[in-house]
Parts: C-alpha cells; structure tokens; sequence
C-alpha cells in the first residue's frame, strides 16, 4: 500500500462541511468586477422569504450551479448572485397567524408595529433557504446576497414607480380584480391557480316586464343575480333578437333591467341567454362599459353580501348562494338545474376562491413595454431552452393585459402616492412630502420588485462598478409557471430602464413529478425532502440524481430510489480512485512524453486517451447548449462504463508488475491523468467528492493543471491528436465478445472463478486481427484458459452460444455443468414463470380489472408482465441450447 491510499470510504458530510468552508475562505465565488477575464453572470430566481428548499429548487439550482463552476474553470470571472424574495402575501399570513395565536389581530397592533414584527420573524427565519442551497454546494456569490426589502432595491422601485408614471404608464382605475376574501388582497391573473370542481347549472326564469312570458337564464352563480342590471343576448341568435329593447323583472329583487345584444355572448352555452353582473364578473365588466350599465356591487372585500342584496344581507356567499336557489325554487322561478364541471379560479396561497371584485386599483400599461421585448425574442437576441417556450412567451406578450400592481398588504413596497388631507391633490414622490400628506394604503405586487431583479441587485439607478460589469446577465434558469409573471416582465424592464436585454439564454426545466407521474404537493403527501437526501447520501448524490433524471423538456420523475444512482455513481468513482492512488508508486515519477511515447502505449492506453478527449468534446459542448442531462449522461457513461469498467480491468495486470518497466509506468501515468480529467469534468456536478478526490490527486498531476482546489481549475481542453474513432470501433467489437461470454456464463450458472474454453467463429477478416490483437485481455476478462478465433470453426457440442455481430461465441458445456440437473432446473423456473405471466396475462384481460383499478397499479401489473416474458424467453432460450444432449 502507498502512503497515498485513500480511505476506503468516501464521507460525504465530512467533505461538505470542509469544502464549503474552504471554497468561501477563499473567496472563490466573490467576483471581481474590475477583472479583465470574460464575464459570466447569473442572478438567482429569488426564493420565498418563507419557503424551504424542495426538490424543484434542488433541480433548478444545481442547474444554475453546473453552469456557473463551469465557465468559472473556463476562465470567466463568474457571477452568482442570491437573494430571497420578501413575499408579500406569503410572509403576512404567517406573521398574522401568529399573532392570532397569540390573542391579538393584525389590525390591533397596528401596522407600524405589525411591520416591526414581520421584519423579527424575517431576521430570525429568512436566511433558512439560503444555508439549504449552501448545504448543496452552490457557490454563490453570498457576499452580495440581496433581499427585495433592501434600501438600494426600495430605492429601486421607487425610482421605477416614478418614472413609469411620469411617462403616463402608471394609472389608478375602477376595475374587475381577482381578488381574495381571505386574503383581503388582489391577486394578477398568473398568480392564480385552477381547479375543476363538481358545482350545477341553473337555470333562472327571468320574467318580462310586460308579461308576455320570460327568458330562462343559465348561470353559475346565482348569488350575484342580486347585482344584475340587464340581460344579454347574442343579436345574431334568431331566437332572441326580437327581445332586444325590452325589459326583464329581476327575480327576488324586483328591479326592471333592459334586455341588450351584445356579440359576445355564446349562442350554445345555456339557453344563449347571459345575465349581466358589471361588479362580479370581468366579461359583464366589459359588457357595462359598452353598453353604459349600472355596476352594483353585492358582495364585499370578504366575501359577505352588503347592503344591496336586501334580505340576504349578511350572508356569506355560499349561503347566500343556497338561500337564493331555495327562494327561486319556491317562488317557482328556478326552471331547472344541471351538473356542471367547473374550473375554479383559487387564491395559490391560501386556496381560497377568488372572487371578481369592482375596486380601485394601480396599474401598469403594459403594452407600451412589450414590443421591445417582443422583439428581443423574434430576433434571437433572446433564446429560450427548449425553444418552443419562445412561442409561449410570445403569445402572451402579444395579447397583453395591463398589469394591477397594487396589494393591500401592510408587508412590502408602498405605493410612493401622497394626497393632501384638504385639498386631495396627489403627489409621487420618493420620501413623504409633509404631514398635510398621507400615503397610499396599498403595497406593490411583489413582482414589481422581481421584475427589476437583474439590475437592481447591482446598485441601480446607481451606475455601479457591479452593474457596468454584470448587467446584462448571460443565463436565467426558472420554471414554465412564471415565464409571464416573472421572465417577460423582466425582459420589458431591462428594455426600458436599462435600454438593454437582462439575458440572452433562458432555461425552462421541468416540474419534478413523483415516480407514477403526479405533481410533488403537501396535500397528496409526495414530496421529498432535498435536505433529507443530503443527509442520507451526501450533496453529490442529490444533484447527480437530479440532473441525470431530468431529461430536457420533460418533466422528471423522481422516487427516494432515484438518490441511489447519484449515490452509487459517486461511490463509483471514489473507487476507481483509490485503485488508481494506490498504485502510484511512493514518490512522483518523471513524467513521460505520451505523444512521444505513442508507439509503447498499449490499444487501451491509447483507446482511453481517446475517449476521454472526446468525452471533454462533446460533454463541454452539451453545457454549452444547456442539455444538462445530455451532458451528465455523457459524463456518466464514460467514468462508470469505459474507464471504470473497461479501461481499469484491461490495466490492472500491468499494475500489478513486478519490475518497474516502461509498461507499468505508462499505466500508471495514463490512469492517473484520466483520473485527474474526471475530476475536473464532474465538479460542476459534483463538487464535493471531486475537491476531496483533487486534494489528494493535485500533487501527482502535470504542473500546468495543478491548483489548490479544483474549483479553481483550468478546465480540460479536447486534444483533436488523441479521437481515434476507429480504435473506438474496434474496441467496442471486443467489449462485445467479453460482455456476450460473461452473459452466457451468467445465463448457464457457470461459477464465476471457473476457466472456460472458448470458441469464437469471425466473419470478417478484418474483426479478426481486431480480436487477435485483443487476445490476452478477452482472456483475462472471460476468464478462458483455451481461446479458438478463426473464420471457420465448428460449433462444439454441447455448448451454448451468444450471436453479436459479425461474430458467433460458443462455450463448450461438457465438464463445467451437470447438463441434466441444469435442463431440470431450467424446466422447473420456466414452469414456474410461466404459471406467474399466465395469471397476469388474465388479470390484464379482465376488462373490470382495468376499468376500476388505479392507474399506477395496472401499470405496475404491465411491467410485471413485460419482465415475466423475458424471463421465460430467456428460460425457453437456454433450454433450446440442452436440447438433444
């Protein structure tokens, strides 16, 4: 053993803790903006001051991770900029929900003193998510950590509010908000979640005024009927077009209201006639205005009926909702009613049915800053990854809404309005202009301090060294679900306030899916804890799993197994390690030329050197590309397959020489240069096995790659001289041969320290000297004493067999198994097996079966079935091979 052996297990806690504290000692994530080296800048999608790291961040920022570690060790001055997001409705209900906990009320404190509250809980608990991402290695830039609240982004917003107003782009209008009575806040259209919901259709005899009969009403809600003030029918329906200018009695209120025509009402849905409620509904909304209606609000900020609902006053909605159906009923003005799958609009936060609410709100003319960043897109200067988010993002930008910026929220940015107490005249301003003035009640929508994240994390309106150093960013990395909250709005910023793109490539990763294919939620009880996979199996096994899992463009699927790969494939490597260190001799070598020494390699040395140039190729451009899970399997395949399980098998019996030649020597110098190659590629997955793997390795490695630490690594460059590709075909013919005679050893039960004989027929002449050149190594890895290759051999008998191509193996029998007790042990397991894919196959075929058990487990009884078939064709298979002897 030499004094460089490595433990025999790797620790990964004990790396983690070490390397995080030596990576930030360093200041290796700390750029420098007066730097001359390229610059690379990614600014962290800011997290939820009240959130927890789960498995979507885990995927996200491992992403954001590989990419930074990347073109840090290609030389650029690379920034990485975190932060959290103040979360305005989020935080203010945990906050308030301690306060109620402890007896008192929101409003009791009063919001100066709330305000005082929520800034404790945040400074006790916000920096929660930020030491889970440091837990998984991101080497953030955590000296310029940001928080939305922060004084210069304050100064930010205000500055944005300001301008945008002084432009006519801000404006302050009566308008149907989605709006949330437990909340008591608005809430954008995007900030909405949907869900189908059992609810009826009922259908409502309006009575004409002049008592000729009535109109039959399909709708929804009937508790805002109270509000109504007309009826609508399309004047295109033949039907209805001769009530158009008359009037309806409004049923349990008594008021006339007109019968208009209006286009947009649906001729199919219903009876084709619409109720018209301008105060609870956004389309009735633009119905009023065309058509100069009444608005009459009936339900209030919490979801009560006020004072224009008459008897039902005081009612919430729901009750007033069963207490209207029962009166129409009863006054025999309820024709009928129908089930009716609805899509419910819900608060994200609370779950809460949004209801349409008339109110007062601040908005952001939003079309006169969407065709800069519409533009940005269609001429590429902005890239979306995979591409077809860019029509997504397109579609929206081109039928934009204006955006409602205001909360009624005490936590977060208030609206910079000031109006005097007397005369009601409005002032913008930056910092309160006088006790004659009070300000605006409301917040700003939390968004409206994100969408200014890429250059107010920097220091603007300031220009700061920072901001003409890393604005614009490069990269963006984020979910599908807020490519319009959060990526267009972005896009218009920059194009407005700083005359420039934020970024030019946005990555859209998938939404991380439990293992039968549903989204990770508290209420189904999916979800896996990204902390808990750190602590059963280290940070690396994390990431690893994450990005070899996530397949671009889809979305993962991911079980506690899925851990195992990321686990097993660290594991794999710290192995391969420590059979490499430990055959390095007790003092460093004088280095070989290899070039030079070109002719003494062996196929393999010269085979590996090949591959794993074209691993650095080829695993550098997919990053480049963004195809993590392409990259990652590149990766993958070439350490655990080609060198590990290959390359190493073919080399050990030169370790292990006697005489120190020139042949050992090259294995040694070749393996530990791959090795230190590995090291390099994998750190931007895996940072942590990789440095300890580095500290151990760095002393032993070319002078020009030697670094303390590998995260500040000169990262691998392909050399073109070593591709041989088709020194890689012929190799592959031979790990072909080996892996079909280890099968068939497998397949008969041959002990696996047993010697066989071996018989291989070639039909190409060419495949034959390949083979011939390769003999020694098909032999140790087969474990064959007597090799026959030739292009006209018989097949022995008895003896089973394995077809590649070009090729036919045969291993003679006699001796190495008892060929009678094996035919009946393989009888007996095909009986067996059979029986089993029988009583699936009728299960399968039961039609009742499949029409009333859960998906997952008909799917689970399919795979069953899929694996029995090849059991028993592989049974059938090896008894064809015993047949007649």
């Amino acid at each position: 053993m030499t004094k460089f052996q490595l433990p025999k297990n790797y620790d990964p806690h004990a790396a983690e803790e070490k390397w995080n504290a030596e990576w930030e000692a360093n200041a290796y994530f700390h750029a420098d903006p007066t730097s001359d080296r390229p610059k690379y800048t990614i600014v962290i999608p800011p997290p939820n001051v009240t959130g927890v790291l789960h498995l979507g961040h885990a995927l996200n920022n491992t992403m954001q991770d590989i990419m930074v570690r990347y073109k840090r060790m290609n030389g650029h001055e690379s920034e990485w900029l975190p932060g959290i997001d103040h979360a305005g409705i989020a935080t203010q209900v945990v906050v308030e929900k301690q306060v109620i906990a402890e007896g008192g009320t929101r409003e009791g404190l009063g919001r100066e003193e709330f305000i005082k509250r929520v800034w404790q809980w945040k400074d006790k608990n916000g920096d929660r998510i930020i030491e889970q991402l440091r837990l998984m290695g991101c080497s953030c830039d955590w000296r310029r950590t940001r928080f939305t609240l922060d004084e210069g982004l304050s100064e930010a917003v205000k500055e944005v509010f300001i301008r945008l107003y002084e432009k006519d782009l801000i404006y302050q209008g009566t308008y149907i908000v989605n709006w949330c009575p437990r909340c008591l806040t608005t809430l954008s259209d995007d900030e909405l979640e949907r869900e189908d919901r059992d609810s009826s259709l009922w259908y409502v005899k309006y009575p004409l005024a002049d008592g000729s009969g009535h109109l039959a009403v399909a709708t929804t809600r009937p508790e805002t009927m109270l509000g109504d003030t007309a009826v609508a029918v399309n004047p295109k329906d033949d039907r209805y077009k001769g009530y158009i200018g008359k009037s309806v009695i409004l049923p349990l209120m008594g008021r006339e209201i007109p019968i208009i025509g209006d286009e947009y009402i649906e001729m199919e849905f219903g009876t084709g006639v619409l109720k018209v409620t301008p105060a609870h509904d956004v389309n009735d909304f633009e119905i009023g205005r065309r058509h100069k209606l009444d608005s009459v609000s009936v339900i209030d900020d919490r979801g009560i009926i006020n004072e224009n609902g008459g008897k039902y006053k005081g009612l919430d909605r729901d009750q007033a909702r069963k207490r209207v159906v029962a009166d129409l009923e009863r006054e025999d003005l309820l024709e009928k009613t129908e089930p009716h799958r609805l899509g419910a609009a819900i608060c994200y936060r609370c779950s809460t049915v949004i209801e349409p609410y008339l109110s007062e709100q601040w908005f952001v003319k939003m079309s006169a800053l969407a065709p800069p960043a519409i533009e940005a897109v269609k001429s590429g200067r902005i890239r979306f990854h995979p591409r077809h988010w860019s029509k997504v993002y397109l579609h929206w930008m081109e039928n934009i809404h204006d955006w409602c910026i205001s909360r009624q929220l005490w936590w977060g940015h208030r609206i910079p309005v000031y109006t005097h107490k007397q005369t009601g005249e409005m002032i913008v301003a930056k910092t309160h202009p006088g006790d004659d003035y009070v300000q605006d009640e409301d917040v700003l929508d939390t968004w409206f301090s994100s969408w200014l994240w890429p250059f107010s994390t920097f220091g603007w309106p300031e220009k700061t060294p920072e901001l003409k150093s890393f604005y614009p960013t490069d990269s963006l990395f984020t979910a599908s679900e807020i490519i319009f909250l959060w990526v267009a709005r972005m896009v218009m910023a920059g194009c407005e306030f700083m005359n420039e793109i934020p970024f030019s490539d946005v990555y859209i990763h998938g939404t991380v899916r439990d293992a039968i294919g549903r989204r990770m939620s508290k209420s189904l009880g999916n979800g896996i804890d990204p902390v808990d996979v750190v602590e059963q199996h280290g940070a690396d096994a994390l990431r690893l799993s994450l990005v070899l899992a996530a397949p671009e463009g889809q979305d993962p699927l991911i079980s506690e197994k899925t851990f195992e790969q990321g686990r097993n494939f660290a594991n794999k490597l710290w192995n391969a390690s420590r059979l490499v260190l430990a055959n390095q001799p007790d003092e460093p070598a004088e280095r070989i030329d290899l070039k030079a020494s070109r002719d003494d390699l062996h196929l393999s040395d010269r085979w590996i050197l090949s591959r794993m140039n074209e691993a650095i190729r080829d695993f550098s451009g997919q990053l480049d590309d963004f195809r993590f899970n392409t990259a990652s399997k590149t990766l993958y395949d070439f350490i655990w397959s080609d060198f590990c399980d290959w390359y190493l098998e073919l080399v050990k019996p030169r370790f292990y020489l006697k005489e120190d030649t020139q042949e050992r020597r090259l294995a040694r110098q070749v393996s530990l240069e791959v090795v230190g190659t590995i090291v390099r590629l994998l750190h931007p997955m895996a940072p942590f096995v990789t440095e300890e793997l580095w500290s151990h390795l760095k002393d032993r490695l070319p002078d020009d790659v030697q670094t303390e630490h590998v995260t500040a690594a000169v990262w691998p460059a392909p050399d073109a001289d070593w591709i041989d590709e088709e020194l890689d075909a012929s190799m592959r013919h031979v790990f072909n041969v080996i892996g079909a005679i280890r099968n068939v050893r497998s397949e008969m039960k041959i002990p696996a320290g047993k010697e066989i004989s071996c018989v291989i027929r070639v039909n190409r002449k060419r495949l034959l000297r390949n083979l011939r050149a390769y003999e020694e190594n098909i032999r140790i890895l087969g474990k064959i004493g007597d090799l026959t290759m030739d292009e006209d051999v018989k097949k022995p008998v008895p003896s089973a067999s394995a077809v590649i191509r070009d090729a036919e193996i045969f291993i003679p029998l006699e001796g190495l198994i008892d060929l009678e007790a094996e035919r009946k042990r393989l009888q007996k397991d095909l009986e067996h097996h059979t029986q089993q894919l029988e009583r699936i196959n009728r299960k399968l075929d039961n039609a009742d079966f499949l029409n009333n058990a859960p998906a997952e487990v008909v799917e689970k009884e399919r795979a069953k079935r899929e694996n029995f078939e090849m059991i028993v064709a592989r049974l059938n298979a090896n008894l064809e091979q015993l047949v007649g002897w």
